[in-house]
């Protein structure tokens, strides 16, 4: 496995996973941490995130919050999708808010998941996210 350049999250299956994932770096995720089971990135509300009433749309906010799902239940190595998602909106996101999703497994049980992932602007809580995952059988990481 390759080191990480200084200041790098080090590689491991999510961290490679994350790496591949264009749709979310490309949209200015930063993975922070993942590890047995719990995760962390942060995003930063752009103007092209905003909707017609002035806010994120919620959206990009269920995509920062899938995607540090999908960090922390890819952390133990079986490649993981999701089997289903939702999301409660707290408080409205604002251009140029720093976004941080921080996920934690609730259990795991046969190839299934739960994870629970809270959005926050600073202390304030922005979105909680539920996750349902599932590990693929017989699946190769090609990366």
């Amino acid at each position: 496995m390759n080191r990480p350049p200084d200041g790098a999250v080090a590689a491991g299956p999510a961290q490679l996973m994350f790496a591949a994932d264009t749709a979310s770096r490309s949209l200015g995720i930063q993975l922070l941490a993942a590890a047995d089971g719990t995760a962390s990135a942060t995003m930063t509300v752009t103007p092209q995130m905003v909707n017609g009433h002035g806010i994120a749309h919620g959206g990009y906010l269920f995509l920062l919050a899938d995607t540090t799902f999908a960090c922390a239940c890819n952390s133990h190595g079986p490649v993981t999708v999701a089997a289903g998602a939702d999301i409660t909106f707290v408080a409205p996101a604002r251009e140029g808010d720093l976004l941080v999703a921080t996920a934690h497994e609730r259990t795991r049980f046969g190839r299934s998941g739960i994870y629970d992932i809270t959005v926050l602007r600073g202390d304030e809580v922005i979105a909680e996210f539920r996750g349902r995952s599932r590990s693929l059988k017989d699946v190769k990481e090609t990366r």
